[in-house]
């Protein structure tokens, strides 16, 4: 595994920055959006589109990029950075990696084309949160129950949803927009982040697919592991707001970052970020690469530690001062954004308690 970007790879982070920042920067694009429930525009969706990020892992054939993970880790990362409130990690990677590990491969061709022309939004509704069973409807199905914490469930315009048919679970797609499909808004600490509960009172799908648990464990996976990558950029663009305003901002007539106490949270926040690199990179290169045995380590990793990134934030608003607290500065923003991903599918606690257990159970063999 190498830890270094190839120069693709750099090539890809450099041109989704240089977009980000002329088309969806924070103050024109991501405050505007943070009451909107779709959190995208239609240009900026499309300029993602034509960049390739939304079909990075769609296969060649299909109309995408073929690419790994890690390059979908690129694109997160930027993301996070710049604050992104679209659908991107909802379509690119989840819905993605859903179709490609979890569908019959078939009936799921059109649907992953569209992804990677832009033309189809879609998000997964994950178990876990939700009660919803299927009943067949002549040469479809009806689905019946309800989900919470979906993600972007407003700007998708499919809803993939796994659900129990009476043989196994299968993964079905669902119109958004359809008949007995009603979406409502979850209020959460992170505004750049749109959660929906979703009601289906007899909704038509149409079944994709067979799913294993195992299967589903690894879309779970992949989607922890990209927004971990997401996490990243967020805690990396905080820490460097906070560095430059301590070498700007002055007190005693000389600069608040000469002073050893500033630098040193200085010096923890760039000790925080680089270690989650190294294990934001691994787990990425995992997803593709690894068994699933370590592939799952190396997601539960990036979860259990995922309060340390919020705590960049926190220390940088602490450099910041006064400025730092108040709503016209981004830093508040990305602290919600990495509060946000710290309770994403539960606290880090469990994780820990997990992680902790199966590196007991490696010892004893």
């Amino acid at each position: 595994m190498n830890l270094e970007l190839t120069d693709e790879q750099v090539a890809l982070r450099d041109t989704t920055r240089r977009f980000l920042t002329e088309k969806a920067s924070v103050s024109g694009h991501v405050r505007p959006l943070l009451d909107d429930p779709t959190g995208i525009t239609e240009a900026v969706w499309r300029g993602l589109a034509d960049l390739g990020t939304t079909g990075l892992l769609v296969p060649e054939e299909l109309g995408g990029a073929g690419m790994t993970m890690v390059e979908a880790g690129v694109v997160a990362e930027e993301l996070g950075a710049a604050l992104h409130p679209g659908p991107w990690l909802s379509t690119a990677v989840a819905a993605t990696r859903a179709l490609t590990r979890l569908s019959d491969g078939e009936s799921a061709g059109e649907l992953l084309s569209g992804i990677a022309d832009g033309g189809t939004i879609a998000t997964v509704c994950f178990p876990g949160s939700y009660d919803a069973s299927v009943d067949p409807h002549g040469d479809d199905f009806v689905v019946r129950g309800e989900v919470g914490g979906v993600p972007d469930a407003a700007a998708a315009d499919i809803l993939l949803v796994l659900a129990e048919d009476g043989d196994g679970t299968k993964l079905f797609a669902v119109q958004h927009g359809s008949s007995g499909v009603s979406v409502a808004p979850e209020l959460g600490i992170d505004r750049t982040r749109k959660q929906f509960r979703i009601a289906f009172d007899a909704a038509l799908a149409r079944r994709l697919g067979t799913v294993s648990p195992e299967d589903v464990a690894a879309v779970i996976d992949d989607t922890l592991i990209a927004t971990a990558a997401d996490a990243l950029g967020a805690a990396r663009a905080v820490m460097d707001l906070a560095v430059e305003y301590a070498k700007t901002r002055k007190q005693f007539g000389q600069p608040i970052g000469s002073f050893q106490a500033v630098q040193h949270l200085c010096v923890d926040m760039y000790e925080t970020v680089e270690l989650a690199r190294s294990g934001v990179i691994h787990a990425l290169w995992a997803a593709d690469n690894a068994d699933p045995d370590e592939r799952h380590l190396s997601a539960l990793r990036a979860k259990a530690f995922a309060g340390r990134l919020a705590t960049v934030a926190d220390t940088a608003i602490q450099v910041l001062g006064g400025v730092g607290y108040t709503w016209e500065h981004d830093a508040h923003l990305y602290l919600k954004r990495l509060l946000s991903w710290s309770a994403l599918r539960g606290g880090p606690d469990r994780y820990l308690s997990e992680l902790g257990a199966r590196l007991a159970s490696r010892g004893r063999r």
